[in-house]
C-alpha cells in the first residue's frame, strides 16, 4: 500500500480541531509533530514508524506518534477520519437526535448521601422530564465525606424505592443502584452479595486520584473485570470548574486535572467484559474529554449518558453529554440508556 503523507495528515487534523473550535493545545500538538516530523529524512521516519520508535521524536507524543504511523502505512489516520465522519454531520440535529432518543439517566444522587433532595422528588423530575426510567446511585461507604451508604443503609433504601415505585405511573420504573467507590486494590466498596442485588452498579474513583499511570491502570482494570460493576463512572475523575448545586461534597470545590491512566487499555477491557463507559454530563466534568472518548469509540465500548445529578433540574444536563457524543461520533445504539429497561436490565445481570 502506498504511504500517505503523514505531515499533510497531521496538519489537516490541526486544521480540523481549529474549526471545531477545539483546545489550541490540542491544535498545537498536531501542528508541533507536523514541524518536527517535516524535519525528519523519510528513510529515518520509517524505520522509526518500524521500530516504534516515532515517540522520541521531540514534539511527537502517542496519538500523533499512530497517526504518523498509519499514514505512512498507507492509512487514513484513525484521527482524521473520526474528525472527517464528525464534520459531515449537523452536531446540532445529531445531538437533539440522540437526546430523543434516550429514555432514561442511569447515574444520579439524592439525599440519602450528597444530594439535594428526596429519592421521590427526584423520580417525579425524571417522570416530567419524559424518561422511562432512573437509576438511584447514592455513594458507598468510605466516601465519608458524602454520606455514602453502608449496606444496612442500602438496604433500607432499596424498600424505599420499592415502595415509591408502587405510586409512579406504570410507564415508568426507579432503579436500584449505587455509584461505587473504586478502592486502592481495584475492589468494590460495598458487600458483594448487596451488590448483585442492585439493578446497575456505577463504579468510580474518588480517592487516591494523583496515583501513578501504572497503580490506575490496575486498579481501574481489575474493578472493571469485577462482575457486578456496569458502568465505568467519570473515567479521569477531572473537574473544570466550582460545583455548586445540590452536591454538598463538591461545592466550592477547586479545578481538577485528569488522573493518568493506559486508557487504551482500560477501554478495551471495557469492551471485552461488555461494561459501559460513562458520558458524564455534570458541567464541571464533561468526562471523559473528547480525545479520550473518540479512543473509547475506536474501542468498540458501549457508552451511558449521565447526569451525575445530585438536584431534580440536573437531570436535564443530559443534553451536555448528548452533544460531545455527537461530535466524537458515539453510535446511537451502543448508548445502553437509549434501550428500554427490560433490555437494560437484561446486559446488566449477564455480567
Amino acid at each position: 500500500m502506498t504511504a500517505r503523507d503523514p505531515v499533510a495528515d497531521l496538519r489537516d487534523i490541526a486544521f480540523r480541531l481549529e474549526r471545531a473550535n477545539e483546545a489550541t493545545y490540542r491544535v498545537q500538538a498536531f501542528r508541533s509533530a507536523a514541524k518536527a516530523i517535516a524535519a525528519v529524512d523519510p528513510a529515518e521516519l520509517a524505520a522509526r514508524a518500524a521500530d516504534g520508535s516515532l515517540r522520541k521524536l521531540p514534539g511527537v507524543g502517542e496519538v500523533t506518534a499512530r497517526c504518523v504511523a498509519e499514514s505512512l502505512a498507507g492509512e487514513e489516520p484513525v484521527y482524521l477520519r473520526r474528525l472527517i465522519a464528525t464534520s459531515t454531520v449537523d452536531l446540532d440535529d445529531a445531538a437533539v437526535a440522540l437526546r430523543q432518543a434516550l429514555v432514561g439517566d442511569c447515574h444520579s444522587h439524592s439525599d440519602w448521601s450528597d444530594g439535594g433532595s428526596p429519592v421521590e422528588e427526584m423520580a417525579l423530575a425524571a417522570v416530567g422530564l419524559g424518561h422511562r426510567y432512573l437509576v438511584v446511585t447514592d455513594h458507598s461507604p468510605r466516601l465519608t465525606v458524602a454520606n455514602g451508604l453502608t449496606a444496612s443503609r442500602l438496604r433500607q433504601q432499596l424498600k424505599l424505592i420499592r415502595a415509591i415505585n408502587d405510586g409512579l405511573p406504570e410507564e415508568f420504573r426507579l432503579l436500584t443502584g449505587i455509584e461505587v467507590d473504586i478502592l486502592a486494590d481495584g475492589s468494590l466498596d460495598q458487600d458483594p452479595a448487596l451488590l448483585a442485588q442492585l439493578d446497575v452498579v456505577v463504579g468510580s474513583v474518588h480517592s487516591g486520584l494523583r496515583d501513578d499511570r501504572a497503580v490506575m491502570t490496575h486498579r481501574m482494570l481489575t474493578a472493571i473485570a469485577n462482575p457486578h460493576l456496569d458502568v465505568l463512572g467519570h473515567c479521569t475523575g477531572r473537574r473544570l470548574a466550582a460545583s455548586d448545586g445540590g452536591d454538598r461534597a463538591h461545592r466550592g470545590g477547586r479545578a481538577r486535572p485528569e488522573s493518568t491512566f493506559d486508557a487504551e487499555a482500560v477501554f478495551a477491557a471495557c469492551a471485552r467484559y461488555d461494561k459501559a463507559v460513562e458520558i458524564n454530563c455534570r458541567p464541571d466534568r464533561l468526562d471523559p474529554p473528547k480525545r479520550l472518548l473518540r479512543l473509547a469509540v475506536e474501542a468498540g465500548c458501549r457508552f451511558s449518558i449521565d447526569t451525575d445529578a445530585h438536584a431534580p433540574g440536573q437531570l436535564d444536563w443530559l443534553p451536555n453529554g448528548c452533544e460531545r457524543a455527537a461530535r466524537c461520533a458515539v453510535p446511537v445504539d451502543s448508548v445502553v440508556n437509549t434501550w428500554t429497561v427490560d433490555r437494560l436490565l437484561d446486559w446488566a445481570g449477564s455480567h
